[in-house]
């Protein structure tokens, strides 16, 4: 039993409201991101930012019909292209005024070698240059509205990465296992400077 709870995770047991607070969850259509947008759901206003709008739509319509918070929204957010993320920024920006949480969840995983409209290997450009873009643009409006929150999600994969400035994105040799490693390296570096530089 012990060993079980230990390889199920933590549970959250908060039954604390977040009425008047703004979320954001990247990728929450599936898995991690859609379980955590359920039980925020349950507390107050949820935007889930997606590339595939359809799936979005499906998983907040369920979302919705299960907590019966009519404050799930979904957005249109393609972490593979620039452009999108300029573009989802600048649109809540002039949507809303503040920002309690963001949760930088949406990644891909063991994908063929690929690029991203700008050119980044697959796993370094959505895990983590997307991520990194999206709250670099959000910064300002998080800092106003604090109290708030950035997760970065990660992985122990991270265990099994290295920043390989050499060959950042992979086209000297590819290996799609440890180029998810490498990204998701990135994330758990990018959290450790965050969270120097956002101190106090």
């Amino acid at each position: 039993p012990s060993c079980r709870r230990y390889v199920a995770g933590g549970r959250c047991k908060s039954t604390a409201r977040m009425e008047g607070k703004v979320v954001i969850i990247t990728g929450a259509n599936t898995g991690i991101g859609k379980a955590t947008a359920r039980d925020l759901a349950q507390r107050g206003k949820v935007i889930i930012a997606c590339r595939d709008i359809a799936k979005a739509e499906a998983a907040a319509s369920e979302i919705r019909a299960e907590t019966g918070n009519q404050q799930v929204i979904v957005k249109k957010l393609d972490l593979a292209d620039t452009k999108s993320i300029r573009e989802f920024a600048e649109k809540f920006l002039a949507e809303e005024k503040e920002l309690h949480v963001l949760i930088n969840n949406a990644g891909v995983m063991l994908c063929p070698y690929s690029k991203t409209a700008d050119g980044f290997e697959m796993h370094l450009g959505v895990n983590h240059l997307g991520h990194f873009l999206l709250t670099f643009l959000l910064l300002e409006c998080l800092k106003q509205s604090a109290p708030a929150r950035i997760v970065n999600v990660s992985s122990l994969a991270h265990h099994g990465g290295r920043i390989r400035f050499h060959d950042l994105h992979g086209e000297k040799s590819y290996n799609r296992g440890l180029a998810y490693c490498h990204s998701k390296l990135a994330n758990v570096l990018f959290t450790r400077e965050l969270a120097r530089r956002l101190q106090g």
